[in-house]
């Protein structure tokens, strides 16, 4: 394992991106436990992709223009209905709600798998992130596309459980302030929104 591919994975999993955005609203609203379940939902979500870019579904899916569309669209439409609840103080991200009624650790890690596995762009950028580190010698490329992808997991997991923690840590002070709560509410939803928009543009 190469020292760029641990800084590239390191780069790409510290820009924010809907995960992210996620992992820390729920931090925010319901605390560390909310933010775990966040975490482990988004790394979950990073497997799927990782065993199509693997067997070579992420192939597929980089040549279908339907299958692509398909995927793209449920995720634009996924999204904006994470920013219409957020907005309305319900669903998936409530900010509003009592940091001592926590939502089921499940549902929120459903919710942060369904963001990442709703995302084509994610199983494309792995079938072309992956194969660039495997050795043209490798005696078994598959093994050693797979351990990449653990890698990239586990950078994944300690990444946004900090970003999670910390947004915890935040909304234990800042959630006291109605006013404070509303700006939170419309940036989060706007930041939803914003990647919808993103994906919808997106090409293969």
């Amino acid at each position: 394992m190469s020292l760029e591919f641990l800084i590239t994975a390191l780069i790409v999993v510290l820009v924010p991106g809907t995960g992210v955005v996620y992992t820390v609203a729920v931090g925010l609203g319901k605390g560390r436990q909310a933010a775990l379940a966040a975490t482990v939902g988004c790394t979950i979500g990073i497997v799927p992709a990782i065993l199509a870019s693997v067997v070579g579904l992420a192939a597929l899916m980089h040549t279908s223009a339907l299958i692509f569309q398909v995927v793209k669209y449920a995720g634009v439409a996924y999204l904006l209905y994470l920013a219409w609840k957020t907005l309305n103080d319900s669903g998936p991200v409530d900010l509003k709600a009592d940091r001592g009624v926590r939502k089921s650790f499940v549902a929120t890690a459903r919710t942060a798998f369904l963001i990442n596995i709703l995302n084509p762009k994610l199983t494309v950028f792995f079938m072309a992130f992956l194969p660039q580190f495997v050795s043209p010698s490798a005696v078994n490329p598959t093994k050693d596309m797979l351990m990449l992808g653990g890698v990239f997991m586990a950078m994944t997991f300690v990444v946004f459980l900090g970003y999670g923690l910390f947004a915890s840590l935040v909304g234990e002070k800042v959630l006291k302030s109605e006013r404070v709560m509303v700006w939170m509410r419309r940036t989060i939803a706007a930041a939803f929104t914003g990647f919808g928009l993103r994906l919808a543009v997106a090409e293969q």
